[in-house]
């Protein structure tokens, strides 16, 4: 490895740091993590890198902003390995995971226009015999595996006051009725969104409550200007992914 396709000239880690503005120990942390090709070495011990190597790194760094530096890693790394079929899988799943962001944004705006002042409900409003058989009603497990979450998580959001699922009055199961699911998927996204759990709680007060709902609504707009910056982001990594796979031909 190390050859350059295009003038041989080589590259010392330091030249190869200044040139993307990182340390000689980054550069060759990413070596050994696979996600530059492994460099020659001189006859005295010291790396050399090429073009390849530097067109190698612009890849990897341009793809973290749209994949995340795991994912931008494991691209890398199979891509060096001769592994381009894994390489473009990880890549579509990525994809589909902003899909699926848009798609819970574009719901999450669509309850909001409808939305209507509920009342919360009695302490036990459950009790009766058809309690739990709303349409889509879900028992902790079904739920949390919807979300791609552990189900440890939705207690967690339980206790910060994200959501207030009844309990099954035979098995003591919480039950989680259609205005719990939409709790849970809007606390969902905004977690990924990087919201922490205290400033979560007042907007799901607020959508309860239907009232105030400005500061949901820019929570919103925050995360869609992040899905798509990173719509964006994963296309510069294409093109820079790609001018790397014509350089190692």
């Amino acid at each position: 490895m190390g050859r350059n396709l295009q003038n041989g000239e080589r590259l010392r880690p330091v030249d190869l740091a200044r040139g993307h503005g990182l340390s000689t120990q980054a550069v060759r942390n990413y070596e050994e993590a696979g996600i530059l090709p492994a460099a020659d070495r001189t006859p005295t011990g010291y790396r050399t890198y090429t073009s390849l190597h530097a067109r190698a790194l612009r890849a990897f760094l341009a793809l973290v902003p749209g994949h995340g530096h795991q994912t931008a890693t494991s691209i890398m790394r199979a891509v060096n390995q001769g592994e381009v079929d894994e390489a473009f899988r990880l890549i579509d799943d990525s994809h589909a995971q902003l899909l699926d962001d848009r798609r819970t944004l574009l719901a999450v705006e669509s309850a909001l226009r409808h939305l209507e002042p509920t009342a919360a409900p009695e302490p036990d409003a459950a009790s009766g015999p058809d309690a739990s058989s709303g349409p889509v009603d879900r028992f902790i497990g079904p739920l949390a595996e919807e979300l791609g979450i552990r189900p440890a998580t939705l207690r967690k959001w339980e206790r910060a006051g994200l959501m207030r699922p009844r309990r099954d009055p035979l098995t003591g199961y919480r039950v989680y009725d259609e205005s719990d699911v939409r709790d849970a998927r809007l606390s969902h996204q905004l977690r990924r969104g990087g919201y922490l759990l205290e400033q979560i709680a007042p907007l799901i007060a607020q959508v309860r409550s239907a009232g105030g709902l400005e500061p949901l609504e820019a929570a919103l707009t925050d995360w869609k200007g992040r899905v798509s910056a990173r719509g964006r982001a994963m296309l510069t990594g294409a093109a820079e992914l790609e001018a790397y796979l014509r350089e190692r031909g």
